[in-house]
């Protein structure tokens, strides 16, 4: 029984990890970022896109990162916000 618990135990806590918020706020000085994780992974439907070969937290994400990768996407894509306002909300 303590096996049969422990197992529903983690196959519970894997299905959690891999399910990502909605929606996510990042916390910045010039005005918090809300972004939109469903919204991406819909439209993205590779999760490679912006976690690289990794799930979860995407390593050393900062403000320098999100510019370069979300920014940069967004620009590349012609779609997206791009101005500091459109992410930047006070």
């Amino acid at each position: 029984m303590k096996k049969l618990i422990a197992a529903a135990a983690l196959v519970m806590f894997a299905a959690g990890a891999s399910m990502a918020a909605d929606t996510i706020t990042l916390e910045a000085k010039n005005g918090n970022v809300t972004f939109n994780h469903k919204k991406h992974q819909e439209t993205l439907k590779e999760c490679k896109v912006c976690h690289g070969d990794k799930t979860g937290k995407i390593e050393n994400f900062n403000k320098d990162a999100a510019h370069k990768l979300c920014k940069g996407c967004h620009e590349e894509k012609k779609a997206g916000p791009t101005k500091c306002g459109e992410c930047h909300k006070k």
